[in-house]
């Protein structure tokens, strides 16, 4: 299993991307993460890892905002009871934003979770035209699969190298600083949407 990963591994790299950017949650942050600290051990080409993340983003996103938003439209969400609750609670406020602040939401969206599969289908439900969903989708699929992408290099391969050198004491450093780092992202965004 583990030579399939590190041989042979990026057509699933590509499908788990494109997938939770068409609109399904799955991991595929987790997934470009694996990837990129695979990379780093020397089984990828960082390159070739973050140019299949990038293209299965912008193709999911394009399938994302066609099937489900532009040709399921509404009525999509109306077939089931449950979820037409949900969209009439949820939905009007997501396509005004998308009315505002598009771009910006197409583009950063990449970057935060549940956007990151909902807000393609959003712009084409709320009929953002498809040449500038398109413009903002890439910019922002490449962006984060170049980001996360090196960080998962640079990072996972220097946290390998220290555990290796200096065994189970830098493993509790990485922990420790994970969990930090997790801990100041998680409150400081709560403290800043107080402040806002």
């Amino acid at each position: 299993m583990t030579h399939f990963f590190t041989h042979h591994g990026l057509p699933l790299l590509f499908v788990v991307v494109m997938i939770e950017s068409f609109g399904v949650p799955l991991p595929g942050e987790t997934a470009l993460i694996f990837f990129g600290v695979l990379a780093g051990q020397g089984h990828y080409d960082i390159a070739v890892v973050i140019a299949v993340a990038a293209a299965a983003a912008i193709v999911g996103d394009n399938l994302g905002y066609w099937v489900i938003g532009r040709w399921g439209g509404h009525e999509l969400f109306e077939r089931w009871g449950w979820l037409k609750r949900y969209s009439d609670r949820v939905l009007p406020r997501a396509e005004e934003l998308m009315k505002k602040h598009g771009g910006k939401v197409v583009f950063f969206g990449r970057f935060i979770t549940v956007l990151r599969y909902t807000a393609a289908w959003v712009a084409g439900l709320g009929r953002m035209h498809w040449l500038r969903f398109l413009f903002w989708n890439a910019a922002g699929g490449i962006c984060w699969a170049t980001l996360v992408g090196l960080v998962a290099y640079y990072g996972g391969r220097s946290a390998a190298d220290a555990i290796q050198r200096y065994g189970i004491y830098a493993f509790g450093v990485v922990a420790v600083v994970l969990v930090v780092g997790w801990l100041v992202t998680h409150y400081g965004k709560r403290w800043a949407e107080r402040k806002l």
